[in-house]
């Protein structure tokens, strides 16, 4: 089968990628990013009005507003906090570890700029310091050094015009200042009496910087110098103009975990992972057994892999992720089964092991890339639409995939070259299903029916309940989640909530947590909240809130609508140009359709809201649903020129009667652990999970009964 020299290589190489990778995540508490859902903090998206700000400062101002929020969020004493740009006007802000709605209100305000005069007198400073009250003067502090700073402005941001970065006459970078005609009388006015003090730049409370007056400015222009970087120049420059040109912030979206519900997260994730696992591993070990050996190694090295992969790309590990690799785990298993079942037929055939392992391997290769492959497709759209924990999903479960064609096909035929070289000259194996000849193309016109009706009325009850279907990410509102010990009836905090005047929320029970209680609403009435239930309660801890404006919500239903379409259309063109046939492309796209619509039409019997999950665990369900296709598919092209003279619906009646029993095995491990994950996972993931649960039951009935049988009527058609 293999070559003991190329043996020995491929056994260095798993070597080399096993110990790196172990080495790579350890421990893992420091190497694996956890996201803000799973360490608790807040995920703040501001946009910058800049309605009123001339289009050739619009940057400066965004760069202002930057800095002001930074300065902002420093001084709570947060630490690793991230601040970027989202587009042209949105700032995306990540603060680790804290939950404080103050950060939010303080953020949303206007900089505030000022210049204040310091005082020189050095026994005036002293005394200060030790804490002695001087009227008409503030102690503050620039890098550690005390200034003395005047409580009467000189100057205010809006007499400044504009700063701008240049250079002094040495070739140093500086800070160029212009002030407004009013701005350059007062500063005219201000350098004249205070020549040789310092003038202390103010921006909401805190010195930015003092640079010293040396002589009186006439002209209105002004330089700033010393010993700086571009970087420091450019900094101050940004603060500057934030404070002369104000920008509003109007808060797009807030996400906020407190760490109690993220730990609590960790911990069912946790746990779901490795009850998941372990079912997986027994049924495999039962059911293959040596075979299953085999399997179980490489499930542990794609799990080894994925962590390392998230290490190396520095990716975040969110509560969507967890479920995303316990879910590479159920369907990493499907490359296996593929191979084994390969195998069997192969046995079957009287083939001599060694020949059989070779001729599995080089049968299943072509099926396994395919299969993933296309669920990659969905996965990459994910990526692209999904904003922070949807990305997290997406990107561990793309690992997942890339990650379990590497361990099946290249670490499984390794394995079992050894096993060949040992000398290992059968493979014993349980069967589940006997050797099955059904008519299935015989049921389509029941199967089209029943699922015609089924999507009928679920559309029809989807549509009747649409007002209440969508979740405050796609219509905006505000969602709040908290704990209220000692742990009070849902009726009665209903009552406090309607004696206090606010009626317009809905209210219930969040069964994760002791005393959790879930308030929704369509505005943002979270002080107004908390007033309410620190004066009614004990005590009131803070678990999540989620706020979604309706701007936001509506670009989420568009990204996501935009995903869904293009997911389909990427593997409609992948499955017609690999297969070589349109007419089964567009039947495997029905088919995803279909598993698309029944599965929202039963979210609205369930009484589950849609939101960014949802959307999630449907292009899931889509990649899930077409690999099983695709398993079809493809047996159906390696018969076809087998069964010459037969019709098609002969074909592929064969096909689905020959991959049966893979179809079987791979919607039971992976629907055994997602059933774990909705058991034990939590309610912030059982919808999300809900959605897969069914997705995949339906999925795996498509793929048998519409997509097959409806590909065959397109076919005769042409």
């Amino acid at each position: 089968m293999i070559k003991r020299g190329d043996l020995n290589f491929r056994f260095i190489l798993i070597g080399v990628l096993v110990v790196f990778s172990a080495f790579y995540i350890w421990p893992i508490k420091d190497t694996i990013n956890l996201g803000l859902d799973l360490k608790g903090g807040m995920y703040i998206l501001l946009r910058a009005d800049t309605a009123d700000i001339p289009q050739n400062k619009v940057n400066d101002a965004i760069n202002g507003a930057i800095e002001k929020v930074r300065n902002r969020i420093d001084s709570f004493g947060v630490k690793e906090t991230s601040i970027v740009v989202q587009g042209d006007k949105t700032i995306l802000v990540q603060v680790p570890g804290v939950v404080d709605r103050k950060i939010v209100d303080k953020l949303k305000d206007v900089g505030k700029l000022e210049f204040k005069i310091v005082q020189s007198d050095k026994e005036m400073t002293a005394s200060a310091i030790k804490g002695e009250e001087q009227p008409g003067y503030q102690l503050k502090y620039l890098d550690e050094m005390p200034l003395l700073v005047s409580d009467d402005n000189a100057l205010v941001g809006a007499d400044l015009a504009e700063a701008f970065v240049g250079f002094d006459q040495y070739g140093v970078p500086s800070v160029k200042l212009r002030f407004t005609a009013d701005g350059s009388k007062k500063f005219a006015v201000v350098t004249g009496d205070n020549v040789d003090k310092r003038l202390a730049i103010v921006l909401d409370g805190n010195v930015v910087s003092a640079p010293g007056i040396r002589e009186p400015i006439l002209s209105g222009e002004a330089e700033i110098t010393g010993d700086f970087v571009v970087e420091e120049v450019r900094a101050l420059v940004s603060i500057l103009n934030s404070g002369a040109l104000p920008v509003p912030l109007v808060l797009e979206e807030e996400r906020s975990v407190g760490p109690l519900l993220g730990s609590d997260s960790i911990n069912r994730g946790v746990m779901s992972i490795v009850i998941g696992a372990s079912l997986v591993v027994l049924f495999m070990l039962v059911y293959y057994l040596l075979g299953g050996l085999v399997a179980v190694v490489c499930l542990f090295l794609n799990l080894l892999f994925v962590l390392a992969g998230l290490h190396m790309f520095n990716a975040t590990l969110t509560l969507p992720g967890i479920a995303g690799m316990i879910l590479t785990l159920g369907m990493a298993v499907d490359a296996n089964v593929l191979i084994f079942e390969r195998i069997r037929e192969e046995l079957e055939n009287n083939r001599p092991f060694a020949l059989a392992v070779k001729n599995g391997f080089d049968q299943a290769k072509r099926t396994i890339v395919d299969a993933n492959l296309t669920t990659l497709i969905a996965t990459v759209f994910l990526f692209i639409y999904g904003t922070g924990p949807i990305r997290g999903f997406a990107t561990t479960l793309s690992l997942g995939i890339v990650a379990s064609i590497f361990t099946a096909v290249f670490v499984g035929r390794t394995l079992f070259a050894f096993l060949l070289n040992m000398h290992i000259s059968k493979m014993t194996m349980l069967k589940l299903l006997p050797n099955s000849n059904i008519n299935f193309v015989r049921l389509r016109d029941i199967c089209v029916t029943i699922s015609l009706i089924t999507i009928c009325v679920g559309m029809f009850n989807f549509y009747k309940s649409e007002d209440q279907m969508y979740g405050v990410d796609f219509v905006g509102g505000q969602i709040l989640e908290y704990k209220i010990t000692p742990v009070t009836p849902i009726e009665d905090i209903r009552k406090t909530f309607s004696d206090s005047g606010i009626t317009d929320v809905f209210i219930q029970e969040f069964k994760d947590i002791e005393g959790g209680v879930i308030v929704k609403s369509k505005g943002d009435i979270s002080q107004d909240t908390e007033n309410i239930l620190d004066a009614a309660y004990e005590k009131v801890e803070r678990l999540k809130v989620t706020t979604v404006g309706p701007t936001v919500g509506n670009a989420l239903k568009l990204k996501a609508l935009l995903a869904i379409a293009l997911s389909l259309l990427g593997i409609l063109l992948y499955v017609g140009f690999r297969f070589h046939h349109f007419d089964f492309a567009f039947a495997a796209i029905l088919a995803l359709f279909h598993d698309v619509v029944i599965t929202l039409g039963v979210l609205s019997f369930a009484g589950y809201e849609i939101n960014l999950l949802t959307v999630t665990a449907l292009l899931t369900i889509a990649g899930y649903s077409i690999n099983d296709t695709i398993v079809i598919y493809d047996r159906i092209r390696e018969l076809t020129p087998r069964m010459q003279g037969s019709s098609l619906k002969e074909v592929i009646n064969t096909a689905i009667n020959s991959t049966l029993s893979r179809t079987v095995i791979t919607s039971l491990t992976t629907i055994m652990v997602v059933f774990v994950m909705y058991l034990i996972g939590g309610e912030a993931l059982q919808g999300f999970v809900f959605t897969l649960l069914v997705g995949f039951i339906v999925g795996t009935y498509s793929s048998i009964y519409i997509a097959c049988p409806v590909g065959l009527l397109f076919n005769r058609r042409k």
